[in-house]
């Protein structure tokens, strides 16, 4: 077969393909762009975030173990004025933002805790204004800082990067959403006991379990205000990391046994919100690349995402590109001439706006589209080169104005393709083999639900 027979019945496949997706994927797809979110995430101000991570810093220490009852340094201090800070914003809220501090004791177990010590989670709730819509996002960071050695409650541990950048985050994306509305229920978390051993999340990821939040996704982000690396001289302010385990920590036989007939090894609900944060990221926020880091972490590192994957909960971590350990978890001191340790100094504040506006868009876009489909199916009764899904509309919030199919090929990271229709099901001229699917829900200004994979129906 000759390159030109070859090219003339691909372009025929093709013409083929794109008049049955025309009789069957009809549909007016709505806007994918919200102007108002847009709105949102042009007023997040890298000035703020500077101002809030200086003055994070100016505690000293913010170490977990450090004093709780100066006024001016410690954790206690830095706890009380970001409590204070959420106050601020809540009055823009019309009483939708409630302010808490969660306090929790942590039994003292001879290693990072010497003995019992009360620690406490800083939150504020913007309650969400469909009383009918459950669902919850958590954005977080974690307050506590440390020095070199993990146990030192004492010397100066600023934490400017680590992790005052990602307070900061949740900080100003509270600003910025407290006056909006969103149908969900939107969680703004400052964590303590990071350094310690995730006691602040593990506290909270084991209280949504045990209230039975409708919990959809935690945003964690911890060292995410550097762009440069002295030890491999790369500044890249263009580039942020997104981690994310595979599949569910909690994963049961039965789930595993699904995940093997699928083949759905990348696709657990945490990877695949880390693949919508990056599709919603970058639509809203320009000179930016969020790169899909196909773990649940770094080596050797930990994150308060983690304990909310213990739980079974979709839940991700944004770390920087490229981290520079000469100033992180570092005493503050020169040697032969060098600058060691976290200082605000060594932090770009133009990379932390665009990081925290990905995190604005996700979370307005999800907290303001209809909830996930239900009882997502792929018909595998009959051999055939096409693929036949069906779902239910999801039984709770607003109805849907329609649904995006989502494709990619087994070996693409990322969703390829996507077409929008109005009915709960669908015929596509793609092999079912070949493809990964995923369904969405979408409203009329293109807000999207989490993408939700088929599962194997006869019928």
């Amino acid at each position: 077969m000759t390159y030109k027979t070859k090219f003339t019945r691909l372009l025929a496949l093709c013409m083929l393909a794109g008049l049955y997706l025309s009789q069957t994927v009809a549909a007016q797809a709505p806007a994918t762009h919200d102007e108002e979110i847009q709105k949102m995430v042009n007023e997040v101000s890298a000035d703020n975030l500077r101002t809030l991570v200086e003055k994070m810093v100016s505690f000293e220490t913010r170490h977990s173990l450090s004093s709780t009852t100066d006024k001016k340094r410690g954790i206690g201090a830095a706890r009380e004025w970001v409590k204070s800070e959420f106050e601020k914003y809540a009055k823009a809220s019309n009483g939708r933002m409630t302010v808490d501090m969660d306090r929790y004791t942590v039994k003292g177990d001879g290693r990072r805790i010497p003995q019992d010590v009360e620690m406490a989670n800083v939150v504020a709730t913007l309650k969400g204004t469909d009383p009918k819509d459950d669902r919850v996002i958590i954005v977080a960071g974690h307050l506590d800082s440390r020095a070199t050695d993990v146990m030192d409650a004492k010397s100066k541990a600023p934490g400017a990067n680590d992790d005052a950048s990602g307070v900061a985050i949740v900080m100003e994306m509270a600003r910025v959403m407290a006056s909006r509305q969103f149908p969900a229920t939107l969680v703004f978390v400052a964590f303590q006991g990071e350094e310690q051993g995730l006691y602040g999340s593990r506290h909270m990821a084991e209280r949504v379990k045990k209230e039975g939040w409708n919990l959809v996704a935690v945003l964690n982000n911890d060292i995410v205000g550097n762009s440069y690396s002295a030890e491999m001289g790369i500044h890249d302010n263009t580039r942020v990391r997104v981690f994310s385990e595979a599949t569910p920590s909690n994963e049961t036989e039965e789930q595993a046994r699904l995940r093997r007939t699928l083949g759905s090894e990348n696709d657990g609900p945490s990877r695949n919100l880390a693949r919508y944060m990056k599709m919603t990221g970058e639509t809203y926020v320009d000179q930016i690349e969020v790169v899909l880091g196909y773990r649940p972490d770094r080596f050797l590192r930990g994150g308060d995402h983690t304990p909310f994957n213990q739980q079974g909960y979709a839940a991700v971590r944004m770390s920087e590109m490229n981290e520079d350990f000469d100033h992180q978890h570092q005493d503050v001191r020169k040697e032969n001439g060098k600058q060691y340790g976290d200082l605000t100094e060594f932090m770009d504040f133009e990379y932390l706006r665009k990081n925290t506006a990905v995190n604005l868009a996700t979370m307005a876009n999800l907290g303001r589209a209809p909830h996930a489909p239900e009882k997502v199916g792929v018909l595998t009764a009959n051999l055939t080169n096409k693929t036949d899904l069906k779902w239910d509309a999801p039984a709770k919030g607003k109805k849907p104005a329609g649904y995006y199919i989502l494709m990619r090929e087994t070996s693409s990271q990322t969703w390829d393709k996507k077409f929008f229709v109005k009915d709960t099901k669908v015929t596509l001229p793609y092999s079912k083999d070949n493809y990964f699917f995923a369904v969405q829900a979408a409203d009329e200004l293109g807000h999207t639900s989490l993408p939700v994979l088929p599962v194997p129906v006869r019928q």
